[in-house]
């Protein structure tokens, strides 16, 4: 059964409506894939639906509401702050770590956030369009897609991606980790 509707998600985004624009669809579906993708791979814990939902939601705003695609400590920075205001201080290191590490091109190894892989898995998984699905089958994609379609979000990487490589040719795509 997928995920469709998540309180934090939809609270979150809509306080953030007017920084997103017309991104706002595009994102909000990519955060609904990434949140049912995460939740279906693969996992020795039991996945926090809840701390998957504002990981997700938080993961890639800062490039809207700092302007720029270097973006992974102002989206750490805007979850750590929700997280203070909402009582869940506690897990701010996790998510955080989830944020950071959502473009590392290699497993995350550290035992202490075992949500972090996971979320890895599913933000490559998408953000690639499924060439990378870590057992994700092809079916299960379809189904994400049917309900939360792209609505031009990997347009807009592409774009957000030329427009780094022109200002900062030598990096390009800071927020991809090894």
């Amino acid at each position: 059964m997928l995920i469709t509707a998540v309180a934090i998600v939809d609270e979150v985004l809509s306080a953030h409506r007017s920084v997103l624009g017309a991104d706002f669809t595009s994102y909000r579906n990519h955060v609904y894939r990434v949140m049912n993708l995460c939740a279906r791979l693969p996992t020795d814990n039991v996945a926090s639906r809840e701390k998957i939902a504002i990981a997700a939601v938080f993961h890639d705003l800062g490039i809207w509401t700092d302007g720029t695609f270097d973006y992974l400590e102002p989206s750490v920075r805007l979850a750590s702050t929700y997280l203070a205001r909402s009582s869940r201080e506690e897990w701010t290191a996790e998510i955080a770590e989830m944020i950071r590490e959502h473009h590392k091109i290699t497993p995350y190894r550290g035992d202490a956030f075992p949500l972090v892989e996971p979320f890895r898995r599913a933000d490559w998984t998408d953000v690639t369009l499924g060439v990378r699905r870590f057992g994700v089958s092809r079916a299960f994609l379809r189904e994400i897609y049917a309900v939360w379609p792209d609505a031009g979000f990997h347009w807009r990487l592409v774009q957000l991606s030329l427009g780094r490589l022109r200002t900062n040719p030598r990096s390009p795509l800071p927020m991809v980790r090894w």
